[in-house]
């Protein structure tokens, strides 16, 4: 886990200083690294669906991606201090992260819109800012997984419903966070629940 070139092409660069936060030593593989980070989701995805947890809450947020990555990276739940090539400016996190609950309160008490689409525009929001180094896309689909239930709502499928490949489902979700960032969330509400 030493070169760049072990990144996936979707994935966020890691800076030399984040790879240092790697917690496993024993790591050298990318697959490896995707075995230990999918164990480390399922423990967290268990332990956010057996509890009552408020999703927008931005101590809960941080608190999921740290369940989520807290065994593989030690910068887990804590917000990225470099500049990446997608998110808000490193100084902007805290107060556009506010912004994204404080927008996914008013959508709820207002009705705004209807239940899956608050989801979806609450996931898209913490898409947007990317607080974390890394792994921001699982964590933000089940921010948004746990707001929809709490929503009286089934949980999203994500694409997986669908019989794609890997990569047919990464680019039909790519394509579909594009349209919502011009504010057009029909793509990304039909992809969450395909």
């Amino acid at each position: 886990m030493t070169s760049p070139d072990d990144e996936p092409a979707h994935a966020t660069p890691l800076t030399a200083e984040e790879r240092e936060g790697l917690i496993p030593s024993h790591v050298t593989l990318r697959r490896e690294l995707n075995e230990l980070e999918q164990q480390n989701i399922i423990e967290a995805d268990t332990w956010a669906f057996n509890r009552r947890h408020n999703p927008l809450s931005e101590r809960f947020l941080r608190g999921l991606h740290w369940r989520m990555f807290g065994k593989v990276w030690r910068w887990a739940g804590r917000y990225r201090t470099t500049n990446k090539n997608i998110g808000v400016d490193r100084q902007q996190i805290a107060i556009r992260l506010h912004e994204a609950v404080n927008n996914a309160l008013y959508w709820i008490e207002h009705k705004t819109f209807p239940a899956d689409e608050i989801a979806v525009r609450y996931h898209h929001a913490l898409v947007f800012v990317h607080p974390f180094s890394n792994g921001n896309g699982r964590w933000s689909r089940l921010a948004s997984d746990i707001l929809t239930a709490r929503l009286g709502q089934p949980r999203f499928t994500w694409g997986r419903s669908s019989l794609r490949t890997a990569d047919e489902t990464r680019g039909a979700y790519i394509a579909a966070l594009k349209k919502a960032d011009s504010h057009d969330f029909t793509a990304l509400v039909a992809f969450a629940r395909s």
